[in-house]
């Protein structure tokens, strides 16, 4: 079995996430779920709640990772919750669970994101007309390295579309058995996920 692709949609939070950014980053996750790939992010509120609202709308699957060590903090349409306590340093561990990265708006902590992405080779796509980061450095490279070029679309469906061209050739990683609750009783669904092996110990 394939492994589902694994896509991160990062951006503002609470603090700075208008109605537009709000509802381009629910466009985003429900075009990531009808895709067939499992939506990640930070599992807190702003662009991250948005977009894990899309996606479970749209079907799909949600994980997010927080920087805090209680599960609690997490929004409510997240389907998977990864206490990570790991603070600011999650962003590379967002980063790293991802074949890529979709970016909506965002501050200092989506350009951290950015980085960590980017550090990694990790397809970027950004929504150009979203502001803050997302526009900042659309269609260009982060520095003389040229890992990889940030890519800017008009609409989310266009960025998810190139996130999956850039990641076709995925192979199998780690397999995690997940209780759907959508297929009755006793079911049971294989769900091929990547996480970094942090997370497995």
């Amino acid at each position: 079995m394939a492994k589902m692709r694994q896509i991160l949609i990062i951006g503002n939070n609470d603090n700075g996430c208008t109605p537009e950014l709000e509802k381009t980053a629910y466009d985003a996750g429900k075009h990531v779920a009808e895709s067939n790939s499992v939506l990640i992010t930070g599992g807190l509120g702003g662009v991250m709640k948005a977009a894990s609202h899309g996606a479970k709308d749209g079907g799909g699957l949600t994980i997010g990772i927080i920087p805090q060590d209680d599960a609690s903090l997490a929004n409510e349409f997240c389907d998977i919750v990864i206490p990570s306590g790991m603070g600011l340093s999650r962003d590379f561990l967002n980063a790293l669970s991802a074949d890529g990265v979709i970016v909506v708006g965002g501050g200092s902590g989506t350009l951290s994101e950015i980085c960590a992405a980017y550090m990694y080779k990790k397809p970027i796509a950004t929504i150009k007309n979203s502001g803050g980061m997302a526009t900042k450095y659309a269609d260009q490279y982060l520095d003389h390295r040229e890992n990889v070029k940030i890519i800017g679309f008009d609409s989310p469906k266009d960025a998810v579309d190139y996130i999956l061209e850039q990641t076709k050739t995925h192979t199998e990683n780690n397999c995690l058995i997940l209780i759907n609750p959508n297929m009755g009783k006793n079911s049971v669904s294989y769900t091929h996920l990547t996480l970094p092996t942090i997370l497995l110990v």
